[in-house]
């Protein structure tokens, strides 16, 4: 066995591999670039080399080489699935923690896996690796534009019509060629309705290959996975062993050793009948429900394959034990179209418990910035029945909390409370349509009384009527809380008693006319941000002097229907610039795309008139920063 391993990644993956790691005794070694300087992996890690960029083959050779490692294990995503890596790594000496340089080859390139399996009797999607309307015409409308580099559902856009297919092309080339360093793409028919199945396989160098059953990952919003399971509640038995043996066939046609996945599309309607997509020649985000449920540690194979240990698991040892179910935790706002969002964590509560896993780079005082992917833990439960996992799931993300940034928590346990989950009747379009009738709870008197009262307790002394907002950027909400003795009254509302007794630096039971209210609260500046039930609400107190400025400012504009400025909808990176400054431009009219987390955003102009641009190509944006201004067209005067 290795005596020390490099992880070439970041965030909870880099924790996770770090973990086997240390059970196992290995030295571990991370790897990390200036923004992430104070990341949880880097504390744990024996070890910590900076590294100029998590995409760069040579810098990444270099630490291992410094660091004396035998091996570097590469995580998912970045440089996990990129042969020049491996062949990196032979040259310099340094086993690399994954399959040979053909099966990365042909199963990294998602037109050449097509090929290669479509010969070897495997029913696949049609699709062509020409781009180009001739070929789009061909496969047919709708269609999926797909990066044929990586995996994570990054770049793919649905083209409905064949108008469309310009503009999905050139967003899709600038996401794959940020998140994988290759804009190459393909596209494929767009199967309505389908099911997402995978199957996750071992290899070793001796030609054994069995698969641990399969993963159900329907549940995607724009391509990418939010809650998995194992296994699927579609597949009976036999299916389960077709389906598990065609993935090894495909395994075996590229000669793969360690551990990979190998996914397919269902039908719904006809759940005998599957055909491949694509083969990650990596570990999968998703790998914890198949180690709940088979009692593997799919890690610590991976380094005793590569290690050239023989798999002492047959495919008859392989037995599943219940259900585990995984949902991911991202740095998004879902009430603002899943936006990425940054912040720094000042108060984090992660779940334990019987069948709880959490795999995790989040700790508190850690700054969430746009630079990279928005996951930021996953947490796992397991039972031995179905229902009962979820149940647990949504249990454990009641008591997730994570104050400073906004998150998708209270999304996942609106997802897991929906009759369709809960029954097992998944397809990959389900959240596109539960989505649009989703509210997300606004904050209640008891978070806003809450608040008050933290604030009235720091400050000393009672104090009369004053403002609360509900942080920007949802809608505004404003309340008046007055504290009066061992009452508070909200707005016009009758005084009602009211205590906050601390049980700890920033968890608070409120007594709220005799109802007790156990949440957690923490204040910085201006903004304090209530946890309640895997829900957490950004506050911002208003004095009177912001009050009536604000007043002031409503009365100034009038009747004006939209704000003449146009605000960045989250922090990051200009990529491109659609108008020029003079442009007349029309409300809805695309005028400049930015990048966050692998994630892009088309602004649009709020309203017709002349546009004025304040950024260009590459300039970095925070929240809410002035991107454009819209004035009338000079013959129309000016507004009231």
């Amino acid at each position: 066995m290795f005596r020390t391993v490099l992880v070439a990644n970041r965030g909870e993956i880099a924790c996770r591999v770090i973990a086997t790691l240390r059970r196992l005794g290995i030295r571990s070694v991370a790897v990390y670039t200036d923004a992430d300087r104070d990341a949880l992996h880097v504390e744990r890690a024996d070890v910590a080399v900076r590294v100029d960029s998590y995409l760069s083959i040579d810098a990444v050779v270099h630490a291992a080489g410094s660091a004396r490692a035998d091996a570097i294990h590469p995580g998912y995503g970045f440089l996990s699935e990129n042969a020049d890596l491996a062949r990196a790594c032979e040259a310099a000496g340094i086993v690399f923690v994954g399959p040979g340089v053909k099966a990365l080859e042909v199963m990294g390139d998602k037109i050449r896996a097509k090929e290669h399996v479509s010969a070897a009797g495997v029913p696949v999607i049609p699709g062509s690796s020409s781009i180009d309307a001739a070929a789009a015409d061909r496969v047919g409308y709708p269609l999926l534009v797909k990066p044929s580099a990586g995996g994570g559902g990054k770049g793919m856009t649905v083209v409905e019509r064949a108008e469309d297919l310009a503009d999905a092309l050139a967003g899709a080339r600038r996401v794959a060629a940020a998140a994988f360093g290759d804009d190459t793409l393909l596209i494929e028919r767009l199967v309505r309705a389908p099911r997402h199945i995978e199957v996750q396989l071992l290899a070793d160098s001796f030609e054994h290959v069995i698969h641990l059953a399969e993963r159900e990952c329907s549940l995607q919003r724009r391509h990418q996975k939010v809650i998995e399971e194992a296994p699927s509640p579609l597949l009976d038995e036999v299916t389960r062993q077709s389906i598990g043996e065609a993935a090894c066939d495909v395994a075996r046609s590229v000669g793969y050793v360690g551990a990979g996945t190998v996914e397919f599309l269902v039908s719904d309607e006809a759940p005998t009948e599957f055909f491949f997509m694509e083969m990650n020649t990596r570990l999968q985000v998703e790998h914890p429900v198949t180690e709940l449920v088979t009692g593997l540690d799919l890690v610590e194979w991976q380094l005793r394959v590569a290690a050239g240990e023989p798999l002492t698991v047959r495919q008859h040892d392989v037995v599943l034990n219940g259900h585990a179910v995984e949902a991911r935790v991202y740095a998004e706002d879902p009430s603002r179209d899943f936006l990425p969002s940054a912040g720094t964590v000042h108060v984090l509560d992660e779940p334990t418990g019987d069948g709880i896993r959490v795999d995790s780079a989040l700790r508190p005082g850690l700054e969430i910035g746009s630079a990279y992917d928005p996951m930021l833990a996953k947490v796992v439960a397991w039972a031995p029945d179905r229902a009962t996992a979820i149940a647990r799931l949504d249990a454990a993300l009641s008591r997730t909390t994570i104050l400073g940034v906004r998150t998708n928590v209270e999304f996942l346990r609106h997802v897991l409370a929906d009759p369709d989950v809960r029954a097992g009747r998944l397809d990959t379009g389900l959240l596109a349509r539960l989505i649009p009738d989703l509210t997300f709870r606004a904050p209640e008197d008891a978070h806003v009384v809450a608040a008050a009262l933290s604030r009235h307790d720091a400050a000393g002394g009672p104090w009369g009527s004053d403002g609360w907002r509900l942080g920007e950027p949802r809608p505004a909400r404003y309340e008046d809380v007055s504290v009066l003795g061992d009452t508070v009254s909200v707005g016009d509302g009758d005084p009602v008693p009211a205590r906050l007794v601390r049980r700890g630096p920033d968890a608070v039971d409120l007594e709220l006319d005799g109802v007790v209210h156990p949440l957690r609260l923490v204040t910085r500046g201006s903004v304090t941000w209530v946890g309640d039930q895997g829900s957490a609400f950004e506050l911002r107190f208003r004095s009177r002097v912001e009050r009536l400025a604000e007043d002031l400012a409503a009365l100034t504009r009038g009747t004006r229907p939209v704000d003449p400025q146009v605000r960045s909808p989250m922090p990051g990176t200009v990529v491109s610039v659609e108008v020029e400054t003079g442009d007349s431009v029309v409300a809805g009219q695309i005028l400049l795309t930015i990048e966050a987390m692998k994630m892009e955003h088309r602004v649009v102009a709020p309203s017709d008139g002349i546009v004025t641009l304040t950024v260009r190509p590459t300039d970095q944006v925070a929240l809410d920063h002035v991107v454009a201004t819209i004035t009338g067209h000079p013959d129309e005067g000016t507004p009231a």
